[in-house]
């Protein structure tokens, strides 16, 4: 057993990143990627250096593993500017709008018709047919008032 883990070729390490690449599609939800993008980079380490230690082998197959995963956190919570910043924040793009009461609003919720479907409302009492604008966004529910005479209900 000794043996076995002295003498590491590149093939050992790129059999193991390839392995941990191919458990990573049955979903383990991007773990085993960056372990197995390490280990093929030890691999690749190995093949360009054949005497390297096996101490050696392992340090760098923690060190890669700990940078890339690291490296993808960071990059993933980067937050940068977009030219669509509402892109899948449905209830933000409505704010502003004007709709119409689907299902009045009683004792402050209600429901309110917005394209082809309807959104749950929180606001003042409202009949249905009048019109109120979207003011904010809270969970499911969109805060509204009631809006101006001149306001027209938008499709």
């Amino acid at each position: 057993m000794w043996n076995l883990l002295q003498a590491h070729t590149y093939w050992d390490w790129l059999a193991f990143g390839t392995l941990l690449l191919i458990l990573e599609i049955f979903g383990a939800g991007g773990y085993l990627l960056w372990t197995g993008i390490a280990a093929a980079a030890v691999g690749l380490l190995v093949f360009i250096l054949p005497g390297l230690e096996w101490a050696l082998q392992l340090v760098a197959f923690a060190v890669l593993c700990v940078s890339t995963a690291t490296f993808w956190w960071y990059r993933q919570r980067k937050t940068g500017e977009t030219d669509q910043p509402l892109l899948n924040r449905r209830g933000q793009e409505l704010i502003g709008r004007v709709f119409v009461v689907h299902e009045a609003i009683v004792d402050g919720r209600g429901k309110i018709k917005v394209g082809d479907g309807v959104w749950l409302a929180r606001g003042a009492d409202a009949a249905v047919g009048s019109h109120v604008r979207v003011v904010e966004q809270q969970d499911v529910h969109l805060l509204v008032e009631p809006a101006a005479a001149k306001g027209q209900p938008e499709p």
